[in-house]
Protein backbone atom coordinates (compact mmCIF):
# COMPACT_ATOMS: atom_id res chain seq x y z
CA UNK A 1 0.00 0.00 0.00
CA UNK A 2 1.56 3.74 -1.00
CA UNK A 3 1.10 6.15 1.34
CA UNK A 4 -0.73 9.40 0.47
CA UNK A 5 2.15 11.56 2.08
CA UNK A 6 4.96 9.89 0.36
CA UNK A 7 7.48 8.72 3.24
CA UNK A 8 6.73 4.96 3.13
CA UNK A 9 5.47 2.87 0.32
CA UNK A 10 4.97 -0.77 -1.06
CA UNK A 11 6.90 0.28 -4.14
CA UNK A 12 10.19 1.41 -2.49
CA UNK A 13 10.16 -1.33 -0.31
CA UNK A 14 9.98 -3.71 -3.52
CA UNK A 15 12.68 -1.41 -4.95
CA UNK A 16 15.07 -1.59 -2.44
CA UNK A 17 14.15 -5.60 -2.36
CA UNK A 18 15.14 -5.76 -5.80
CA UNK A 19 18.28 -3.53 -5.77
CA UNK A 20 19.69 -5.89 -2.84
CA UNK A 21 18.93 -8.95 -4.87
CA UNK A 22 20.57 -7.14 -7.54
CA UNK A 23 23.37 -6.19 -5.69
CA UNK A 24 23.66 -9.78 -4.61
CA UNK A 25 23.58 -11.30 -8.00
CA UNK A 26 26.36 -8.98 -8.93
CA UNK A 27 28.86 -10.01 -6.22
CA UNK A 28 27.57 -13.85 -6.77
CA UNK A 29 28.86 -13.98 -10.16
CA UNK A 30 31.85 -15.40 -12.18
CA UNK A 31 33.69 -12.33 -14.03
CA UNK A 32 36.24 -13.43 -16.85
CA UNK A 33 38.42 -11.43 -15.09
CA UNK A 34 38.74 -10.09 -11.29
CA UNK A 35 41.59 -7.16 -10.46
CA UNK A 36 41.74 -7.27 -6.33
CA UNK A 37 42.73 -5.34 -3.79
CA UNK A 38 44.16 -2.49 -6.10
CA UNK A 39 43.95 0.88 -5.00
CA UNK A 40 41.58 2.12 -7.99
CA UNK A 41 42.19 5.45 -9.28
CA UNK A 42 39.36 7.18 -11.46
CA UNK A 43 39.45 10.78 -12.54
CA UNK A 44 35.86 11.17 -12.77
CA UNK A 45 34.47 9.62 -9.88
CA UNK A 46 37.38 11.19 -7.80
CA UNK A 47 37.75 7.53 -6.69
CA UNK A 48 41.40 7.06 -5.12
CA UNK A 49 40.90 3.87 -2.58
CA UNK A 50 41.68 -0.12 -2.81
CA UNK A 51 38.70 -1.88 -4.84
CA UNK A 52 38.02 -5.27 -7.02
CA UNK A 53 37.29 -4.61 -10.26
CA UNK A 54 34.57 -7.54 -12.11
CA UNK A 55 34.88 -7.42 -16.01
CA UNK A 56 33.20 -9.76 -18.13
CA UNK A 57 33.08 -9.63 -21.85
CA UNK A 58 35.24 -6.51 -22.32
CA UNK A 59 33.53 -4.18 -20.02
CA UNK A 60 33.54 -3.14 -16.43
CA UNK A 61 30.24 -5.11 -14.74
CA UNK A 62 31.61 -3.63 -10.89
CA UNK A 63 33.83 -1.30 -8.94
CA UNK A 64 33.52 -3.02 -4.87
CA UNK A 65 34.95 -3.30 -1.91
CA UNK A 66 33.66 -6.72 -2.07
CA UNK A 67 34.85 -9.65 -2.59
CA UNK A 68 34.77 -11.27 -6.41
CA UNK A 69 35.04 -14.63 -8.53
CA UNK A 70 36.50 -14.58 -11.72
CA UNK A 71 38.19 -17.15 -14.05
CA UNK A 72 41.10 -14.81 -13.80
CA UNK A 73 42.75 -13.09 -10.84
CA UNK A 74 45.14 -10.55 -10.78
CA UNK A 75 45.96 -9.64 -7.38
CA UNK A 76 46.78 -5.72 -7.87
CA UNK A 77 47.52 -5.11 -4.05
CA UNK A 78 50.06 -2.28 -3.40
CA UNK A 79 49.92 -0.96 -6.87
CA UNK A 80 47.73 1.32 -8.68
CA UNK A 81 44.67 0.68 -10.81
CA UNK A 82 44.17 3.53 -13.63
CA UNK A 83 42.04 3.53 -17.12
CA UNK A 84 44.27 2.87 -19.91
CA UNK A 85 46.02 5.95 -21.19
CA UNK A 86 44.96 7.58 -24.11
CA UNK A 87 47.43 8.85 -26.77
CA UNK A 88 45.86 11.85 -28.79
CA UNK A 89 49.39 11.87 -30.45
CA UNK A 90 50.79 8.95 -32.19
CA UNK A 91 52.49 9.10 -35.91
CA UNK A 92 53.91 5.11 -35.07
CA UNK A 93 51.07 3.16 -36.33
CA UNK A 94 52.18 -0.35 -36.72
CA UNK A 95 52.57 -3.41 -34.28
CA UNK A 96 56.73 -1.82 -33.20
CA UNK A 97 55.01 1.05 -32.02
CA UNK A 98 52.19 -0.61 -30.37
CA UNK A 99 54.36 -2.91 -28.47
CA UNK A 100 55.61 0.06 -27.15
CA UNK A 101 53.31 1.75 -26.35
CA UNK A 102 51.44 -1.10 -24.43
CA UNK A 103 54.42 -1.29 -22.53
CA UNK A 104 54.24 2.08 -21.23
CA UNK A 105 51.02 1.89 -20.10
CA UNK A 106 48.83 3.13 -23.31
CA UNK A 107 45.25 1.48 -24.47
CA UNK A 108 44.23 4.21 -27.50
CA UNK A 109 46.97 5.43 -29.79
CA UNK A 110 45.25 7.93 -32.03
CA UNK A 111 46.91 9.89 -35.12
CA UNK A 112 45.23 13.15 -35.08
CA UNK A 113 47.59 15.80 -36.10
CA UNK A 114 48.81 14.33 -39.61
CA UNK A 115 45.84 12.46 -40.16
CA UNK A 116 45.11 9.67 -42.94
CA UNK A 117 44.48 10.71 -46.75
CA UNK A 118 41.92 7.32 -47.01
CA UNK A 119 39.89 6.70 -43.86
CA UNK A 120 38.58 3.32 -45.06
CA UNK A 121 41.49 1.61 -45.92
CA UNK A 122 43.65 2.99 -42.87
CA UNK A 123 41.33 1.51 -40.64
CA UNK A 124 40.73 -1.68 -42.33
CA UNK A 125 44.96 -2.36 -42.38
CA UNK A 126 44.33 -2.70 -38.89
CA UNK A 127 41.44 -5.02 -38.06
CA UNK A 128 42.08 -7.56 -35.87
CA UNK A 129 46.16 -6.98 -36.18
CA UNK A 130 46.66 -4.35 -33.21
CA UNK A 131 47.45 -4.70 -30.00
CA UNK A 132 45.91 -1.30 -28.81
CA UNK A 133 42.68 0.62 -30.02
CA UNK A 134 43.84 2.81 -33.06
CA UNK A 135 42.31 5.94 -34.98
CA UNK A 136 42.95 8.72 -37.51
CA UNK A 137 41.38 12.04 -38.14
CA UNK A 138 40.69 13.13 -41.87
CA UNK A 139 44.86 14.99 -43.00
CA UNK A 140 44.89 18.12 -44.57
CA UNK A 141 48.52 17.53 -44.93
CA UNK A 142 47.72 14.04 -46.61
CA UNK A 143 45.24 16.39 -48.99
CA UNK A 144 47.73 18.56 -50.02
CA UNK A 145 49.93 15.98 -50.56
CA UNK A 146 47.63 13.87 -52.78
CA UNK A 147 46.48 17.26 -54.75
CA UNK A 148 49.95 18.01 -55.75
CA UNK A 149 51.77 14.34 -56.21
CA UNK A 150 54.29 14.94 -53.14
CA UNK A 151 56.55 12.61 -52.86
CA UNK A 152 56.85 12.81 -49.02
CA UNK A 153 55.81 10.16 -46.48
CA UNK A 154 54.16 11.16 -43.84
CA UNK A 155 54.94 14.50 -44.07
CA UNK A 156 55.75 16.85 -47.14
CA UNK A 157 58.83 17.15 -48.86
CA UNK A 158 58.21 18.59 -52.30
CA UNK A 159 54.67 20.86 -53.78
CA UNK A 160 52.61 19.57 -51.26
CA UNK A 161 53.67 21.98 -48.89
CA UNK A 162 54.92 24.64 -51.48
CA UNK A 163 52.52 25.41 -53.87
CA UNK A 164 50.17 28.73 -53.00
CA UNK A 165 46.23 26.24 -53.63
CA UNK A 166 44.12 28.19 -55.63
CA UNK A 167 40.09 28.37 -54.66
CA UNK A 168 39.64 25.47 -57.15
CA UNK A 169 42.50 23.43 -54.90
CA UNK A 170 40.78 24.21 -51.66
CA UNK A 171 37.46 23.43 -52.51
CA UNK A 172 38.86 19.91 -54.00
CA UNK A 173 40.35 19.48 -50.52
CA UNK A 174 37.30 20.70 -48.04
CA UNK A 175 35.99 17.49 -50.34
CA UNK A 176 38.46 15.58 -49.14
CA UNK A 177 38.19 16.04 -46.11
CA UNK A 178 34.35 15.54 -45.94
CA UNK A 179 35.00 12.32 -47.46
CA UNK A 180 37.38 11.38 -45.07
CA UNK A 181 34.92 12.90 -42.11
CA UNK A 182 32.27 10.85 -43.96
CA UNK A 183 33.97 7.39 -43.14
CA UNK A 184 34.14 8.35 -39.45
CA UNK A 185 37.45 9.81 -39.57
CA UNK A 186 37.75 11.75 -35.79
CA UNK A 187 38.41 15.13 -36.46
CA UNK A 188 40.61 16.89 -39.07
CA UNK A 189 44.41 16.98 -38.79
CA UNK A 190 46.28 19.89 -39.87
CA UNK A 191 50.02 20.44 -39.79
CA UNK A 192 50.07 23.93 -40.65
CA UNK A 193 54.44 24.71 -40.43
CA UNK A 194 54.59 21.35 -43.16
CA UNK A 195 52.51 23.12 -45.43
CA UNK A 196 53.98 27.15 -45.49
CA UNK A 197 51.90 27.71 -48.63
CA UNK A 198 48.71 27.41 -47.04
CA UNK A 199 47.56 30.46 -46.77
CA UNK A 200 45.28 32.42 -43.69
CA UNK A 201 42.11 32.02 -45.88
CA UNK A 202 42.85 27.95 -46.72
CA UNK A 203 43.27 27.54 -42.73
CA UNK A 204 40.05 28.62 -42.64
CA UNK A 205 38.33 27.01 -45.35
CA UNK A 206 39.67 23.71 -43.62
CA UNK A 207 38.21 24.89 -40.30
CA UNK A 208 34.83 25.92 -41.92
CA UNK A 209 34.69 21.88 -43.01
CA UNK A 210 35.05 20.80 -39.35
CA UNK A 211 32.77 23.12 -38.12
CA UNK A 212 30.28 21.54 -40.53
CA UNK A 213 30.50 18.19 -38.74
CA UNK A 214 31.23 19.83 -35.36
CA UNK A 215 34.69 18.09 -34.86
CA UNK A 216 37.88 19.58 -33.46
CA UNK A 217 41.01 20.45 -35.59
CA UNK A 218 44.13 19.00 -34.32
CA UNK A 219 46.78 21.83 -35.57
CA UNK A 220 50.66 21.90 -35.14
CA UNK A 221 50.32 25.83 -35.98
CA UNK A 222 52.59 27.96 -38.40
CA UNK A 223 55.64 28.86 -36.61
CA UNK A 224 57.63 29.25 -33.26
CA UNK A 225 59.73 31.94 -31.83
CA UNK A 226 59.44 35.23 -30.56
CA UNK A 227 60.22 37.80 -33.28
CA UNK A 228 57.22 38.77 -35.94
CA UNK A 229 56.15 38.05 -38.42
CA UNK A 230 56.25 34.55 -37.54
CA UNK A 231 56.02 34.37 -33.77
CA UNK A 232 54.38 31.39 -31.44
CA UNK A 233 52.22 34.00 -30.07
CA UNK A 234 51.04 35.04 -33.87
CA UNK A 235 50.31 31.51 -34.60
CA UNK A 236 48.41 30.64 -31.64
CA UNK A 237 46.69 33.88 -32.58
CA UNK A 238 45.62 32.12 -35.81
CA UNK A 239 44.44 29.02 -34.78
CA UNK A 240 42.06 30.45 -31.90
CA UNK A 241 41.30 33.16 -34.01
CA UNK A 242 40.09 30.79 -36.88
CA UNK A 243 38.13 28.96 -34.09
CA UNK A 244 36.06 31.80 -33.28
CA UNK A 245 35.39 33.04 -36.49
CA UNK A 246 33.82 29.22 -37.72
CA UNK A 247 33.05 27.48 -34.25
CA UNK A 248 35.30 25.02 -34.99
CA UNK A 249 36.65 22.99 -32.04
CA UNK A 250 40.52 23.25 -32.24
CA UNK A 251 43.02 21.17 -30.28
CA UNK A 252 46.64 22.57 -30.34
CA UNK A 253 49.09 20.14 -30.64
CA UNK A 254 52.43 19.96 -28.32
CA UNK A 255 52.41 23.58 -26.95
CA UNK A 256 55.86 23.20 -25.77
CA UNK A 257 57.44 23.13 -28.87
CA UNK A 258 55.73 25.35 -30.72
CA UNK A 259 55.88 28.06 -27.59
CA UNK A 260 59.52 27.16 -26.45
CA UNK A 261 60.19 30.84 -24.57
CA UNK A 262 56.60 32.13 -25.06
CA UNK A 263 54.91 29.25 -23.11
CA UNK A 264 53.74 31.23 -20.46
CA UNK A 265 52.17 33.56 -23.40
CA UNK A 266 50.72 30.65 -25.45
CA UNK A 267 49.02 28.93 -22.37
CA UNK A 268 48.02 32.22 -21.25
CA UNK A 269 46.39 33.16 -24.31
CA UNK A 270 44.62 29.27 -24.59
CA UNK A 271 43.12 29.94 -20.69
CA UNK A 272 41.62 33.24 -21.80
CA UNK A 273 40.13 31.89 -25.23
CA UNK A 274 38.45 29.33 -23.04
CA UNK A 275 37.30 31.65 -20.02
CA UNK A 276 36.02 33.17 -23.54
CA UNK A 277 34.01 30.05 -24.26
CA UNK A 278 36.13 29.35 -27.82
CA UNK A 279 36.57 25.82 -27.23
CA UNK A 280 40.49 25.30 -27.06
CA UNK A 281 42.46 22.66 -25.91
CA UNK A 282 46.45 21.82 -25.66
CA UNK A 283 48.63 19.03 -25.08
CA UNK A 284 52.27 18.69 -24.43
CA UNK A 285 55.10 15.71 -24.18
CA UNK A 286 57.33 15.48 -21.13
CA UNK A 287 60.52 15.99 -23.05
CA UNK A 288 62.24 18.99 -24.25
CA UNK A 289 63.39 17.88 -27.62
CA UNK A 290 61.59 17.52 -30.55
CA UNK A 291 61.19 15.17 -33.81
CA UNK A 292 60.58 15.78 -37.24
CA UNK A 293 61.31 15.08 -41.04
CA UNK A 294 64.78 17.07 -42.29
CA UNK A 295 63.57 17.08 -45.34
CA UNK A 296 60.40 18.91 -44.31
CA UNK A 297 59.38 22.16 -44.84
CA UNK A 298 59.75 22.83 -41.04
CA UNK A 299 63.32 22.86 -41.29
CA UNK A 300 64.09 25.69 -43.99
CA UNK A 301 64.68 27.92 -41.31
CA UNK A 302 67.85 26.27 -40.85
CA UNK A 303 69.26 26.87 -44.48
CA UNK A 304 71.97 29.81 -43.74
CA UNK A 305 72.28 28.75 -39.83
CA UNK A 306 75.14 29.49 -37.84
CA UNK A 307 77.14 26.36 -36.82
CA UNK A 308 75.72 26.74 -33.28
CA UNK A 309 72.25 26.69 -34.47
CA UNK A 310 73.20 23.37 -36.20
CA UNK A 311 74.77 22.05 -33.25
CA UNK A 312 71.17 21.95 -31.86
CA UNK A 313 69.89 19.24 -34.54
CA UNK A 314 70.67 15.50 -34.03
CA UNK A 315 70.56 13.23 -36.46
CA UNK A 316 68.72 10.25 -35.37
CA UNK A 317 70.17 7.51 -37.17
CA UNK A 318 73.91 7.60 -35.70
CA UNK A 319 73.19 10.42 -32.58
CA UNK A 320 75.53 13.06 -34.03
CA UNK A 321 75.41 16.63 -34.08
CA UNK A 322 75.07 18.22 -37.05
CA UNK A 323 76.88 20.69 -39.07
CA UNK A 324 76.34 23.00 -42.15
CA UNK A 325 77.94 20.75 -44.18
CA UNK A 326 75.96 17.20 -42.62
CA UNK A 327 72.48 19.09 -42.61
CA UNK A 328 72.90 19.92 -46.52
CA UNK A 329 73.55 16.33 -46.88
CA UNK A 330 71.29 14.77 -44.52
CA UNK A 331 68.53 16.54 -46.12
CA UNK A 332 69.23 15.38 -49.54
CA UNK A 333 68.96 11.74 -47.92
CA UNK A 334 66.03 12.53 -45.59
CA UNK A 335 64.87 11.14 -42.52
CA UNK A 336 64.55 11.82 -38.70
CA UNK A 337 66.14 14.48 -36.90
CA UNK A 338 66.15 15.53 -33.52
CA UNK A 339 65.44 19.18 -32.69
CA UNK A 340 67.16 20.29 -29.25
CA UNK A 341 65.33 23.56 -28.60
CA UNK A 342 63.44 23.61 -25.52
CA UNK A 343 64.64 23.88 -22.13
CA UNK A 344 63.24 21.83 -18.77
CA UNK A 345 61.56 24.84 -17.63
CA UNK A 346 59.33 25.40 -20.31
CA UNK A 347 58.78 21.40 -20.88
CA UNK A 348 57.17 21.54 -16.97
CA UNK A 349 55.70 24.67 -17.51
CA UNK A 350 53.39 23.02 -20.00
CA UNK A 351 52.96 19.57 -18.89
CA UNK A 352 52.02 20.50 -15.32
CA UNK A 353 49.59 23.46 -16.29
CA UNK A 354 46.01 21.80 -15.35
CA UNK A 355 44.91 22.54 -18.81
CA UNK A 356 47.26 20.55 -20.62
CA UNK A 357 46.93 16.62 -21.62
CA UNK A 358 49.64 14.53 -22.35
CA UNK A 359 50.58 13.33 -25.61
CA UNK A 360 53.47 11.62 -27.47
CA UNK A 361 53.79 12.79 -30.87
CA UNK A 362 55.95 9.63 -31.32
CA UNK A 363 57.30 7.47 -33.59
CA UNK A 364 59.88 4.32 -33.59
CA UNK A 365 61.10 2.97 -37.34
CA UNK A 366 63.42 -0.24 -36.62
CA UNK A 367 64.01 1.17 -33.30
CA UNK A 368 65.29 4.15 -34.35
CA UNK A 369 63.28 8.18 -33.43
CA UNK A 370 62.60 9.32 -30.38
CA UNK A 371 62.17 8.75 -26.63
CA UNK A 372 58.44 9.87 -26.06
CA UNK A 373 57.13 7.15 -28.14
CA UNK A 374 58.31 4.68 -25.54
CA UNK A 375 58.27 6.60 -22.41
CA UNK A 376 56.16 9.77 -22.62
CA UNK A 377 53.57 8.36 -19.79
CA UNK A 378 56.26 6.51 -17.85
CA UNK A 379 58.32 9.54 -17.51
CA UNK A 380 55.56 11.79 -16.42
CA UNK A 381 54.47 9.15 -13.67
CA UNK A 382 58.50 8.87 -12.58
CA UNK A 383 59.66 12.35 -12.60
CA UNK A 384 56.79 14.12 -12.46
CA UNK A 385 55.09 12.52 -9.82
CA UNK A 386 57.30 10.40 -7.49
CA UNK A 387 60.67 12.17 -8.40
CA UNK A 388 59.76 16.21 -8.12
CA UNK A 389 56.46 16.04 -6.67
CA UNK A 390 55.55 18.78 -9.95
CA UNK A 391 51.66 16.70 -10.53
CA UNK A 392 50.12 14.59 -7.87
CA UNK A 393 49.33 11.10 -9.35
CA UNK A 394 45.93 11.96 -9.67
CA UNK A 395 46.58 14.78 -11.43
CA UNK A 396 48.67 12.88 -13.50
CA UNK A 397 46.10 10.31 -14.41
CA UNK A 398 43.64 12.91 -15.23
CA UNK A 399 45.71 14.42 -18.07
CA UNK A 400 46.35 11.00 -19.34
CA UNK A 401 42.74 8.98 -19.28
CA UNK A 402 39.77 11.67 -18.80
CA UNK A 403 40.98 14.60 -20.49
CA UNK A 404 41.81 13.14 -23.59
CA UNK A 405 38.53 11.00 -23.53
CA UNK A 406 36.64 14.17 -22.96
CA UNK A 407 37.90 15.86 -26.14
CA UNK A 408 36.20 13.05 -27.90
CA UNK A 409 33.49 12.02 -26.56
CA UNK A 410 31.03 14.73 -27.83
CA UNK A 411 31.18 13.18 -31.32
CA UNK A 412 33.31 9.86 -31.21
CA UNK A 413 30.63 8.37 -28.40
CA UNK A 414 32.65 5.22 -27.94
CA UNK A 415 35.12 7.61 -25.30
CA UNK A 416 32.26 8.32 -23.03
CA UNK A 417 33.20 4.96 -22.15
CA UNK A 418 37.15 5.25 -22.16
CA UNK A 419 39.36 7.15 -19.83
CA UNK A 420 37.07 5.63 -16.45
CA UNK A 421 37.21 3.05 -14.08
CA UNK A 422 33.19 3.29 -13.86
CA UNK A 423 30.81 0.54 -14.17
CA UNK A 424 29.85 0.30 -17.97
CA UNK A 425 33.29 1.53 -18.81
CA UNK A 426 35.54 -0.04 -21.42
CA UNK A 427 38.06 -2.38 -19.65
CA UNK A 428 40.78 -0.50 -20.92
CA UNK A 429 42.92 -0.95 -17.69
CA UNK A 430 46.29 -0.45 -16.53
CA UNK A 431 47.91 -1.75 -13.65
CA UNK A 432 51.63 -0.11 -12.14
CA UNK A 433 53.98 -0.19 -9.51
CA UNK A 434 53.85 3.75 -7.96
CA UNK A 435 57.25 3.21 -6.41
CA UNK A 436 59.24 2.56 -9.42
CA UNK A 437 57.27 2.54 -13.07
CA UNK A 438 59.96 4.25 -14.55
CA UNK A 439 60.99 5.40 -18.26
CA UNK A 440 64.07 3.94 -20.26
CA UNK A 441 64.38 5.07 -23.64
CA UNK A 442 66.93 8.09 -24.38
CA UNK A 443 67.50 9.65 -27.30
CA UNK A 444 70.41 7.51 -27.62
CA UNK A 445 68.10 4.18 -26.91
CA UNK A 446 64.59 5.31 -27.90
CA UNK A 447 63.19 2.22 -28.13
CA UNK A 448 63.73 0.95 -25.06
CA UNK A 449 60.70 -0.17 -23.10
CA UNK A 450 59.32 1.36 -19.87
CA UNK A 451 58.82 -0.85 -16.77
CA UNK A 452 56.85 -0.97 -13.68
CA UNK A 453 53.68 -1.44 -16.20
CA UNK A 454 52.28 -5.05 -14.66
CA UNK A 455 49.40 -5.31 -16.58
CA UNK A 456 47.46 -3.75 -19.53
CA UNK A 457 44.17 -5.04 -20.36
CA UNK A 458 42.73 -3.52 -23.52
CA UNK A 459 39.00 -4.42 -23.70
CA UNK A 460 39.22 -7.13 -21.03
CA UNK A 461 41.98 -8.88 -22.69
CA UNK A 462 45.48 -8.52 -21.51
CA UNK A 463 48.04 -7.28 -23.69
CA UNK A 464 50.78 -7.00 -20.86
CA UNK A 465 51.13 -9.79 -18.55
CA UNK A 466 53.20 -9.67 -15.08
CA UNK A 467 55.56 -6.82 -17.07
CA UNK A 468 55.77 -8.88 -20.22
CA UNK A 469 54.00 -8.43 -23.67
CA UNK A 470 51.39 -11.72 -24.74
CA UNK A 471 52.39 -12.61 -27.56
CA UNK A 472 49.65 -13.36 -31.03
CA UNK A 473 46.57 -11.42 -29.05
CA UNK A 474 45.33 -8.54 -31.03
CA UNK A 475 42.03 -6.84 -29.06
CA UNK A 476 42.84 -3.53 -30.68
CA UNK A 477 39.18 -1.79 -31.81
CA UNK A 478 39.11 0.82 -33.85
CA UNK A 479 38.14 4.17 -32.06
CA UNK A 480 35.97 5.93 -34.97
CA UNK A 481 33.45 8.53 -34.89
CA UNK A 482 30.06 7.66 -36.89
CA UNK A 483 29.95 6.88 -40.80
CA UNK A 484 27.82 9.11 -42.37
CA UNK A 485 27.55 7.68 -45.68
Amino acid sequence: MICINGRTSGFRLLFGVWLALFAVSVLAQQFDTVIANGRVIDPESGTDAVRNIGILDGEIVTVTSASLAGDRVIDASGQVVAPGFIDLHVHGQDDENYRLKALDGVTTALELEAGVGDVDAWYAARVGRSLVNYGASAGHIAARMSLYDDPGGLLPSGDGGRIVASQTDIDTMKAMLRDGLDAGAIGVGMGIQYTPAATRWEILEMFRVAAEYDVPVFVHVRDFGTEEPGSSVESIHEVIGASAITGAPVHIVHINSVSLESTPQTLQMVSEARAQGIDVSTEAYPYSAGMTSIESALLDMFEGATDEEYATLQWVATGERLTAETFRQFRQQGGPVILHLNTPEMEALAVTNPIVAIASDGSISQGAGHPRQAGTFARVLAHYVRETGQLTLFEAIRKMTLMPARRLESFVPQFSNKGRISEGADADIVVFNADSVQDRSTYENPAAASEGFSWVLVGGVPVVEDGTLVDDVFPGAPARAPVRR
